[in-house]
C-alpha cells in the first residue's frame, strides 16, 4: 500500500472508520426502545494499572452512530481504537440496564512499529442502558 505524503497509515484507518460510523445509522434509528446510554470509559496502559484518561458521558442517541467506536488513548496508535457495537447490541438484545468489561486495542503502539509492537492500551467501560 502507497500513502501520499500526506496521509499516513493511522490518518488512512480513520478516515475508513469514520466513514463506516458515518454510514451507519443512529443509536436512535437502530434501537428504537432505548431511551439514554450512559458511557463511563477508562482509558489504561497495556498492564492495566496506569489510568490515562476517566470519562462519563451521556450519549445523544439522535446524534451518536450505532458504529459506537471509542478512539485510543495513544495518539500515534495504528489501526487500533474499540468498537463496542457489538457490546451495545448484545445488551439491548438482551433488554440488560448496564454491561460492563474490557477490551484491549488490537492496533500498533506507532507507525514505525507496524507489525512488530502491538498497542495493547486498555479500556475498561460502563454502559447503563435506560429504556
Amino acid at each position: 500500500m502507497t500513502h501520499s505524503p500526506r496521509t499516513s497509515p493511522r490518518s488512512e484507518y480513520l478516515q475508513q472508520e469514520n466513514q463506516r460510523a458515518e454510514a451507519s445509522p443512529s443509536i436512535a434509528e437502530k434501537y428504537p426502545r432505548l431511551k439514554t446510554v450512559t458511557v463511563d470509559l477508562g482509558h489504561y496502559d497495556p498492564e492495566g494499572v496506569t489510568r490515562s484518561s476517566q470519562i462519563k458521558y451521556t450519549v445523544n442517541l439522535e446524534h451518536a452512530k450505532s458504529v459506537f467506536r471509542v478512539a485510543c488513548h495513544n495518539p500515534e496508535c495504528v489501526r487500533g481504537d474499540f468498537d463496542l457495537s457489538d457490546v451495545l447490541a448484545e445488551a439491548v438484545a438482551a433488554r440488560r440496564t448496564s454491561v460492563s468489561g474490557e477490551a484491549c486495542c488490537q492496533g500498533w503502539r506507532s507507525r514505525a512499529t507496524i507489525d512488530s509492537v502491538p498497542c495493547r492500551n486498555i479500556l475498561r467501560y460502563k454502559l447503563t442502558l435506560g429504556y
